[in-house]
C-alpha cells in the first residue's frame, strides 16, 4: 500500500533538508508522545546506517518498531525504512528547488506485509485508503506549515482547503 502527497514550502532546499534530517528533534518528538526512542548504532551522526528501536502503544497494544536510514543524499533525499510485526515499510522525502527559496517536497510512504496478519491489516487499510490519504497530506501540510515558521519566524502560508 502506498501513500502520497507533497508540499510546496517557501523555505530554501537547504534549510528544508536540514529540518526534515534533524533525527533528535523526531526522537524527541515521538518520546513527547509516549513513545521510548533508543539509538541502537554506533554513530554519533545522523547518516546512512543511522538505526532506533522504538516502542509504543498503538490501540491498546504495545508496538515494537526497527527504524533505519537507508539513504540520505543532500540536499534532496531521505528515505527511512522500518520493520514492524510482519509490516516492512520506507518513508521517502524527495526535494526539489523550484527557486532560491522555494522547494517542492514529495513525501511518500509504502507498507508491505511480510505475514498473513500483516497482509490482512493493509487490506482493511486499503478500504480506508482515502481517509488515510486525507490524514496523510494534512500531516504533511502541517509539517510543511510548521517549516516554514521555523525558518521565517512569521506566520505560515494560508492554503485553501
Amino acid at each position: 500500500m502506498k501513500l502520497s502527497t507533497r508540499e510546496d514550502i517557501v523555505v530554501p532546499i537547504s534549510d528544508v533538508f536540514t529540518q526534515i534530517s534533524d533525527f533528535g528533534e523526531f526522537e524527541r518528538r515521538a518520546m513527547r508522545r509516549g513513545a521510548e526512542i533508543s539509538r541502537s548504532d554506533p554513530a554519533a551522526g545522523p547518516g546512512e546506517g543511522s538505526q532506533w528501536d522504538a516502542s509504543f502503544t498503538f490501540r491498546g497494544k504495545e508496538r515494537k518498531v526497527k527504524a533505519y536510514v537507508e539513504a540520505l543524499i543532500a540536499p534532496e533525499t531521505l528515505q527511512v525504512g522500518s520493520k514492524s510485526g510482519g509490516l516492512d515499510g520506507m518513508f521517502e522525502v524527495r526535494l526539489v528547488a523550484l527557486s532560491p527559496s522555494k522547494t517542492r517536497m514529495i513525501v511518500g510512504l509504502e507498507l508491505k506485509p511480510t505475514n498473513l496478519s500483516a497482509r490482512l491489516l493493509v487490506q482493511s487499510l486499503k478500504l480506508a485508503k482515502g481517509t488515510l490519504n486525507d490524514r496523510f497530506s494534512k500531516a504533511v501540510s502541517d509539517f510543511a506549515k510548521t517549516l516554514e515558521v521555523n525558518h521565517n519566524g512569521a506566520q505560515p502560508r494560508m492554503t485553501l482547503s
